[in-house]
């Protein structure tokens, strides 16, 4: 320890990268993970929190950096809580994400298959997604530089993303390189427009202001999506703003807003309202087009999901005969991608409003030999139900992260469906499903896919065949 007050340890080599994205050395014994640290760095970190088994700690000096570093594109990095590997070249991600899921399966699944292939990587890795969200704040996140300048400001009002670990710190972003503009003079016109007109941001601490949330959805199709949140309904600035929009914006094809006074910032329960365009955007995946309203629930990295439907589809090596169960199905974008190759296609999904959304694609789509029904797949997937749409040839499964119920896994292991394609977005508890369906199956393709890069998010694909 060269500083007893500060606990700083000197000259710390990291050694490797953990599952969730620190880098980690072990120093006298004992894992030290440390934020934004990559393999190769030497530095002298700081140590922050002490357990039993582990400690975490900040860089206080990077002393020789890592060949794997490159210079982040954002401004905001290091406190904007997105985009936390924008450090490492993005090769170097990809290798990162392909160790993480074949940890999984070691350490948690204890899984036998010879090698997990590469990621098939982004080819866009800036500018990927196509849904953002951003928050109003009367007392956005000041950073070191400003904390420690000793300025006043005349106002804190911003408009961005929530910082990690606090309650109402929301970061004013200038620039974000997640989603294509014109995502970006959108939010910079809307935040800039409620300044000049002395709009109140809301403040998350007393619920009170004018302004709470912009909503941007894009698609592949050029269509544009635009929803303000407002806390209260006074037409006369609504108006104004949304007027203001349409008027820098004309591309814009789907313009809402929503009022919403309660104490939590979703509006799935609340009534959109449409000023300009249609209710929805069109995307398109392949051959397949889907209506996407402010609501939807959509992959956000379009030309990824086709990749990684690719991948299911292939996986599931269908013939015209099978029947396809698709389970968390959400707005059916699986179930109908797969569904000219097969017989028929039911999909289970517990949000209502999804399975609404899934009945409409099908519509759409002219696709008349899927089913869509809404329930907890745990609770829906029983003898009765089988028996009115028939024993699936195929199971195809996209949990959200907690994974499979384990009546969901008992029922797969009774029903022994000859084939199971296993879409997750948490590896992790992938790897624990696998082993419980181990007992009847035989994992026999495994593909990553990087759906989010510069994250240490990572969705894997798993083909299983009955023993």
């Amino acid at each position: 320890m060269a500083d007893k007050e500060r606990k700083v340890v000197e000259d710390v080599t990291i050694e490797g990268m953990s599952s969730e994205g620190k880098g980690f050395a072990k120093v006298d014994g004992k894992v030290i993970f440390t934020q934004f640290a990559v393999p190769g760095d030497v530095m002298d970190i700081e140590l922050r929190k002490s357990r039993k088994k582990y400690s975490e700690a900040i860089i206080a000096q990077l002393k020789s950096p890592s060949g794997l570093r490159t210079e982040p594109a954002c401004s905001h990095f290091g406190v904007c809580g997105g985009c936390k590997w924008q450090h490492i070249q993005y090769p170097e991600q990809l290798k990162f994400k392909r160790q993480i899921v074949e940890d999984a399966f070691t350490r948690i699944g204890k899984v036998s298959f010879s090698e997990i292939p590469a990621v098939l990587g982004c080819i866009d890795n800036y500018y990927y997604r196509n849904k953002l969200e951003f928050a109003f704040t009367d007392r956005r996140w000041l950073t070191n530089e400003e904390v420690n300048s000793g300025a006043t400001f005349e106002h804190r009002n911003g408009l961005g993303f929530h910082v990690p670990e606090s309650f109402s710190g929301v970061l004013d972003v200038e620039r974000c390189y997640l989603q294509a503009d014109p995502s970006n003079p959108i939010r910079l016109a809307v935040r800039d427009f409620a300044l000049k007109n002395s709009y109140p941001f809301f403040d998350l601490y007393k619920q009170e202001g004018f302004l709470r949330n912009l909503l941007i959805r894009t698609s592949s199709t050029g269509e544009l999506l635009v929803l303000v949140s407002f806390f209260a309904n006074d037409e006369e600035k609504i108006n104004a703003l949304l007027g203001f929009l349409l008027e820098q914006f004309p591309q814009i094809t789907s313009l809402q807003y929503v009022i919403n006074p309660k104490r939590n910032d979703t509006i799935y329960d609340l009534e959109t309202k449409v000023y300009h365009g249609n209710a929805y955007i069109i995307e398109q995946l392949g051959k397949y087009k889907f209506k996407i309203g402010p609501k939807s629930f959509f992959q956000t990295n379009s030309i990824q999901a086709r990749v990684l439907y690719d991948v299911t589809k292939d996986f599931a090596g269908l013939k015209s005969t099978d029947v396809v169960y698709d389970l968390y199905t959400g707005v059916g974008s699986i179930g109908l991608y797969v569904s000219d190759s097969c017989k028929h296609v039911t999909g289970i999904e517990q949000i209502e409003a999804a399975i609404a959304d899934a009945k409409e694609n099908a519509k759409l789509n002219n696709v008349v030999n899927a089913s869509f029904y809404a329930g907890d797949v745990r609770m829906v997937l029983k003898d009765d139900f089988i028996a009115a749409n028939g024993r699936p040839d195929v199971v195809i499964t996209d949990p959200p992260r907690a994974g499979m119920h384990e009546d969901v896994v008992k029922t797969l292991l009774q029903l022994e469906s000859p084939r199971i394609v296993y879409v997750s977005c948490n590896p992790a508890t992938q790897a624990r499903d696998l082993q419980l369906l181990d007992e009847k199956y035989e994992v026999k393709q495994v593909q990553p896919v990087d759906m989010f890069p510069h994250t240490t998010h990572i969705e894997n694909v798993v083909k299983l065949e009955l023993k």
